[in-house]
Formats: C-alpha cells, sequence, structure tokens
C-alpha cells in the first residue's frame, strides 16, 4: 500500500507540474490577466494616496488582531490537533506547533518578511532582500498607519500557522527534525513567494491579475492543504491505517481549541483590513456568519447520515467554514457569507469522508479535506459573491463581471495548488534524503511522546 501512496504520489506530482509550467506560461505572456472587468479608464487610475500617518486607533487593533492570531496556533490549533490524535501522541503534536512558532518567529525576522514583502527583488514572483535581518526598520518606520514592527508581526503570526496546518496530515508518524527542517524551507521556498504574489501590491502576480484573497485563501489554506496532501501521500499510512482503531482520544480537547480557532479568526480576517474600520467590521460579521452557517450543515449531513450529531462534526465544521470565508471576509456580503460557509462545509465533508475513504490516502487529521478543499472552494466564491461596494472588481456587465472573476479567482488558485504541491514534493524528497521523514516502526508503535521527546502526555493508570 505504501508503494501504491508513492505511486499516486509521483504521479499527482508530475501532473501538477505540467500544469504549473502552462499556467506560469500563460500568466506571464497574457496581458488579459492584468486587466480587469471593462470600465473607465479614469476609474483604473486612482489619485495618489496621502502620506502615511501614524493612528493609535488602528494600531491598538492590529495589536489585537496579531494577538488574536497567535492565540489561533498555541494553544489553539495545537489543542484542536491534540485531542485528534490518539493519548501516545498527544504531547508531541502540542510540541510540533509550540516549536514552529519559534523556528518560522525566527525564520521570518532573517529573511521571510523580506522575501514576502521587499519591493525591491523579482517583484512579480517574490521579494529582494532589502528587509532581511529586518534591516531600516525603526520606531517610527510605518507601514500605512501603523509602524511597522506591529505588521511585521501580525505578517508573521501568518507565516506560523500556515506550516503548523500541515501537521494534520502527517501527525503521529514523522520525525521531529525531520518536520522542523521541511517546514524551515517550506516557509521561505513557498510560503514567502506566495504571500509576495498575493500580498506584494501592484506589480506582484496576483496583484496585477486582479485576483481577490483579502486574510488567506491562498496563501494560507490551498498552499498549506496541498503541501499536507504530497506529505501524507510521501511519507505512507500510518500503521494499521485504516483496519486499526484511530479515534481522537480527547474531543473535549478538541472542541476547546476549535472555540479557539472560532474566536483567534476575527484577528485573522478582521485584522487584514489593517485598520479599525467599516472593512474590519464587515470582515468581522461575515465571519462569524459563515462559521455558524458551516458548523449547522456539516452537523445536519451527519444527523440525517448517522443519525447523530457529533462533537467532532460540529467542530469540523466551523473550522471549514473559517477556512472557506477567509479569502471572501473582506468583499462578500452577509447572504454570500451563509452561501459559502454552507457549500464549503458540504463540499469538505465529502473530501474528509467519501473521497479520502475511496484513495485510501491517511491525512491523519484532515488537513487537506478541510484547508486545501475549503480554501478553494472559498476562493472561488469570492468571485461570485465578491460585492463592488465592499471592493469587489468592477462589474458593469454579467458577463464582464462574475465569469471574468471567477475565472481569475481559479487560475490563482491552481497556481498556488500546482507550484505548492511540486516544492513541497521536492522539499519532502530531499529533507528524507537528509534526515528520513517518518519514524522507525517501534517509534511509532510506542508513540512520539516518549520516543521523541522522553515524556508522557497523558499518564495511564
Amino acid at each position: 500500500m505504501r508503494l501504491f501512496g508513492l505511486k499516486l504520489g509521483t504521479t499527482l506530482t508530475g501532473g501538477l507540474l505540467v500544469v504549473a509550467l502552462l499556467l506560469m506560461t500563460v500568466l506571464t505572456a497574457s496581458p488579459a490577466f492584468a486587466q480587469g472587468p471593462p470600465g473607465d479608464a479614469a476609474a483604473a487610475a486612482p489619485a495618489p494616496a496621502p502620506a502615511a500617518e501614524l493612528s493609535s486607533g488602528d494600531t491598538a487593533w492590529m495589536l489585537t488582531a496579531t494577538a488574536l492570531v497567535l492565540f489561533m496556533t498555541i494553544p489553539g490549533l495545537a489543542l484542536f490537533y491534540g485531542g485528534l490524535v490518539r493519548t501516545k501522541n498527544v504531547l508531541s503534536v502540542l510540541v510540533q506547533c509550540f516549536a514552529l512558532t519559534a523556528l518560522i518567529t525566527i525564520i521570518w525576522a532573517v529573511i521571510g518578511y523580506s522575501l514576502a514583502f521587499d519591493t525591491t527583488g523579482m517583484q512579480k514572483y517574490i521579494g529582494g532582500f532589502g528587509k532581511a535581518f529586518l534591516g531600516g526598520v525603526k520606531p517610527d518606520s510605518l507601514w500605512m498607519t501603523m509602524p511597522e514592527s506591529v505588521w511585521i508581526i501580525y505578517q508573521l503570526t501568518f507565516a506560523i500557522i500556515t506550516p503548523a496546518l500541515i501537521v494534520g496530515a502527517f501527525a503521529e508518524r514523522m520525525k521531529f527534525s525531520a518536520l522542523l527542517l521541511f517546514c524551515g524551507l517550506w516557509s521561505i521556498f513557498v510560503y514567502s513567494p506566495i504571500a509576495h504574489m498575493v500580498w506584494g501590491g501592484a506589480g506582484s502576480l496576483f496583484g496585477d491579475m486582479g485576483a481577490l484573497d483579502f486574510a488567506g485563501g491562498t496563501v494560507v489554506h490551498i498552499n498549506a492543504g496541498i503541501a499536507a496532501l504530497v506529505g501524507a501521500l510521501v511519507i505512507g499510512k500510518r500503521k494499521g491505517y485504516p483496519t486499526t482503531q484511530m479515534a481522537p482520544h480527547n474531543m473535549t480537547m478538541t472542541v476547546t481549541g476549535a472555540s479557539m480557532l472560532w474566536v483567534g479568526w476575527f484577528g485573522f480576517n478582521a485584522g487584514s483590513a489593517g485598520a479599525a474600520n467599516g472593512s474590519a467590521g464587515m470582515a468581522m460579521a461575515v465571519t462569524q456568519i459563515a462559521t455558524a452557517a458551516a458548523a449547522l450543515t456539516w452537523m445536519s449531513i451527519e444527523w440525517m447520515k448517522h443519525g447523530k450529531p457529533s462533537a467532532l462534526g460540529l467542530a469540523t465544521g466551523a473550522v471549514a467554514g473559517l477556512v472557506a470565508i477567509t479569502p471572501a471576509s473582506g468583499t462578500a456580503g452577509f447572504m454570500g457569507a451563509i452561501a459559502i460557509g454552507a457549500a464549503a462545509s458540504i463540499f469538505c465533508f465529502i473530501a474528509s469522508t467519501t473521497i479520502k475513504k475511496a484513495l485510501g490516502y491517511d491525512d491523519s487529521l484532515d488537513a487537506f479535506g478541510v484547508h486545501c478543499v475549503g480554501g478553494f472552494v472559498g476562493a472561488l466564491l469570492t468571485g461570485v459573491f465578491a460585492s463592488v461596494d465592499l471592493g469587489g472588481q468592477k462589474a458593469d456587465l454579467f458577463l464582464s463581471g462574475i465569469p471574468h472573476q471567477l475565472f481569475i479567482q481559479f487560475v490563482a488558485s491552481a497556481f498556488t495548488l500546482m507550484y505548492s504541491g511540486v516544492v513541497s514534493f521536492i522539499l519532502y524528497k530531499l529533507v528524507d534524503a537528509v534526515v528520513g521523514l517518518r519514524v522507525p516502526d517501534a517509534d511509532e508503535t510506542e508513540g512520539l511522546d516518549v520516543a521523541l521527546h522522553g515524556e508522557a502526555g497523558y499518564i495511564l493508570s
């Protein structure tokens, strides 16, 4: 079965590489993608913005949002994932999330932020080295209306949680050293370039295309989700999967973590407005509405299918809704939020149950099924429900509005899927050659808590 997984992974990656190259050719050669829907020429050339001034209100909100997003990883995601694994592996998952928080912080300060947001390098695809080691950042340096130092740490929290999401795919079987090496390299060679292409401003790939991603549907969720699937295929299944019972050991912990994610996500989405303004307020409102719709939808599906609504289904549905509304949170209205949340819950449920079972891959905690699928659905529906009044693309006519934006959203999402999938595969194979990806069978049987960390998350009497 491992051989099947490797063959499937190699075939998938080969196909992704071909499509990625084709998309790259289209994106760099066609000027059509740099043009929005037809509109007035004057509307496409706004007046120069006034010089930025420090706003204490915006700064206070962004400090709060930064703390909320960090709260999503430690302790939110750590508890959510920790409750889903078996007792012998719970501490390993918490350690992985905690260690990644520290590792990515240093990488971001040294080179990650510069590659993502400096505009002196290959501006279309990646930033330069002008901000390496955070050079030139002073107490009075501004980014929009906040200190640049606040913006740096706010964006750092995104860079932290993205590789941490990948942990869910290969939980209970990956070496700790391999995890740190892979995620460190992935942050540099996958996360930072994609973040630059999406959020790098004028001249960046997705910026010129007119793709909409308010808070990270492509940068975070599609990006991490496809890397998770590739990792699950390359590393192979857990011992005994799927015949051995591998039920979550502590659903109380998982629901607690999901609740923290829900609260923290307001910093994730509303904070992406970069200011304490109406856009932040709308982002917060639609985040709450979409999440509620998704949680109720997943619960209803399970209730009808199995006769009982589960805590796991309710929590997973909520996360699926949070994922899907992320790219649309700055442009979708209230009813669009309901539609996005419900649709994402349906597709993520199918991916995490029917498709996963049919294809036989072992995505331990459904990182692909929830984050990649939910992110893709959300990114596409952003093009459908983007409101002109909320910052969506100008849509004079239906044929020049929704279909055009939907196509742009698809191309941007597909490119992220291909790029992250191919580079992640290369990095997994590189790490495997250097330190090996998988723990020995004896360590997997004993559990990673004791085998890798010499401690037990739970003492069983």
